[in-house]
């Protein structure tokens, strides 16, 4: 049967199966819309798509094919209970038509308990549209009414950026072409970027279409896309089907994997953290096949692995160099991978920190300083992270973090801390959190100026760092003004030791603040609120601690509401104190 008698037989019966397929906000992991794609029965000559619509074409049967394909689809979304949007697949040529104007109204989605609020026409970017202003003013149309637009393929057709100039459409949707091993590729991270903060600028959504790994997904997560579609996610099916408690998962992991970014700067993040994997080859891989890899691949090289361990490293311009040689064909093609690989590449754990990594990636020899770095996890291959990543991750993540850091102390702000407490809540960490603040500093901030006040600040700050240098795993936050945060992760049988320092080095040092009349006199005359001459207690430190796990906690909120309650307690006692709950 030829393929317009077929086309036919399929019109006749109706016979076009509806799939859907999710479009997802991974930034609040939930299905935001489904999109709507036919295709033509099992076994068929036309259940293709691609084959389908272009026979449809053709032999001048796009309209009906499309209007069948549009109306089962709207009907099957109404069986499957769809409330979200749905995405409808159309022609340039047919939007444009009048019969799809007439038939495609207000009334029409009624019978089907859809509004134009949840249409979403998806307009392709493969098809040219020759006149913009006629194409802009349909659209509009639809838009009025409440319907949006989605220009799908971007990046892949002919019009690119002057059909999204002209349309101004609600969705961006990037061809899957662009989102293809995007962790690896780097024009095509440039591009999504841009595409992002053009999307941002211009009030449009962007959605990346043909996501199909974790390490793409990671990447669109870790640049700030909210809404993909892709098989990792989900296949089109003919059934509506939530997002699997897995899936969902590793969305989650993802997104705090990025919101602790900020927490870590170049020499507290471990290398394993910016890790892409690769599929790694046995030795005993031929030349030839490797050769391959690298012509269907975007990657530079190829990790050997030995019982999952990797053994050696071959990069894609070794390769080509060995085979450059006279007779190098001949050679090297057909035997196994081994007697090119580098056996001595640069294997990292999982735990160093990127610093470190940097540091050894830099001090190879001139040759091999762009070559793959190796990571390993509980000693079997892990990943690759290249010599591009791990800079520009060194580098983004410093100044991360400066951003983040309390501009008087340099101490990490309140972001930080936040962070710091939710990661000792979500992995169970043991520690001691004390709690530092200063009691009459406003008297003396009042009394002998701001600048003596920042001086005192910082002071403090110092002696805080000073301390914690005595201890492993210790850190000090800077919450604002005179509050601090410290946190000992090991030895917190040490806090009541460590509280008595910070008090006594303070004690001495605030002495040089003052002048002898109010050493002496021990209290200093300022105004309070009522404004009346008061005496106040020269400035003292209260610390309020809590140790042990905190299991009891579910954020860093309720912690900083229990020492809160622990700090007035403090300030009940007159001199500096500590209170340790």
């Amino acid at each position: 049967m030829d393929k317009y008698n077929e086309l036919k037989k399929i019109l006749d019966e109706r016979n076009i199966r509806t799939f859907f397929q999710p479009i997802v906000d991974i930034k609040n992991v939930k299905i935001v819309g489904y999109e709507a794609l036919s295709r033509g029965p099992v076994g068929s000559i036309l259940e293709r798509p691609d084959i389908l619509f272009d026979t449809a074409k053709e032999c001048g049967l796009l309209w009906e094919t499309e209007y069948l394909c549009r109306t089962l689809a709207i009907e099957r979304a109404k069986t499957n209970k769809i409330s979200e949007f749905l995405f409808l697949n159309v022609d340039p040529q047919i939007i444009k038509d009048s019969k799809f104007r007439d038939g495609f109204t207000t009334e029409f989605l009624k019978l089907y308990n859809l509004s134009p609020d949840n249409i979403i026409f998806e307009i392709t970017e493969k098809t040219a549209v020759e006149d913009y202003k006629a194409f802009r003013e349909v659209l509009q149309h639809y838009v009025k009414q409440g319907y949006k637009i989605a220009i799908d393929d971007t990046g892949a057709g002919y019009s690119g950026f002057r059909l999204i100039t002209e349309t101004k459409p609600q969705f961006i949707k990037l061809d899957m072409g662009l989102i293809r091993d995007i962790d690896k590729d780097s024009f095509k991270q440039a591009l999504c970027k841009n595409l992002l903060s053009l999307s941002r600028i211009t009030n449009m959504k962007l959605i990346a279409e043909g996501v199909e790994t974790i390490n793409e997904l990671s990447f669109l997560v870790e640049i700030g896309v909210e809404f993909v579609q892709g098989y990792f996610l989900a296949r089109p099916s003919e059934s509506i089907m939530d997002l699997t408690e897995e899936l969902k998962e590793k969305i989650l992991f993802l997104q705090r994997e990025k919101s602790k970014k900020s927490t870590y700067n170049a020499k507290t993040c471990p290398i394993g953290k910016i890790v892409r994997f690769d599929t790694p080859i046995a030795e005993t891989t031929k030349c030839k096949n490797v050769k391959e890899y690298f012509n269907k691949n975007s990657v530079q090289g190829v990790v050997v692995v030995k019982d999952d361990y990797p053994i050696g490293l071959v990069m894609k311009s070794e390769l080509n160099f060995a085979l450059s040689k006279p007779f190098g064909n001949e050679i090297y093609l057909n035997r196994p991978i081994e007697i090119i690989m580098n056996k001595s590449p640069l294997v990292v754990d999982y735990s160093l920190p990127i610093s470190e990594v940097a540091e050894l990636a830099m001090s190879r020899k001139e040759e091999n300083l762009y070559d793959y770095v190796i990571v390993i996890k509980d000693d079997k291959y892990y990943g690759i992270v290249t010599v591009k990543k791990l800079l520009e991750y060194a580098m983004e993540l410093e100044l991360n973090y400066a951003r983040h850091l309390n501009p008087l102390t340099g101490l990490p702000g309140n972001l930080i801390i936040e962070e710091k407490l939710n990661n000792l809540i979500e992995n169970k960490i043991t520690a001691s959190i004390l709690y530092i603040d200063l009691d009459n500093f406003k008297p003396f901030n009042d009394l002998y100026g701001f600048e003596n006040g920042d001086r005192v600040i910082r002071m403090l700050a110092d002696i805080l760092v000073e301390a914690s240098k005595e201890y492993n795993n210790c850190f000090v936050g800077h919450i604002g003004g005179d509050d601090f945060v410290l946190i000992l992760e090991e030895n917190i049988n040490s806090t009541q030791g460590l509280c008595r320092k910070i008090i006594r080095e303070f004690d001495r040092r605030i002495r040089s603040f003052y002048t002898i009349k109010d050493l002496n006199n021990g209290y200093v005359v300022s105004v309070n609120r009522e404004g009346k001459e008061v005496e106040f207690p020269l400035v003292s430190v209260s610390i309020a601690c809590m140790e042990g796990d905190l299991k009891e906690y579910s954020s860093a909120k309720e912690i900083g509401e229990h020492l809160s309650c622990v700090k007035k307690q403090c300030k009940l006692t007159k001199g500096s104190c500590f209170i340790i709950s």
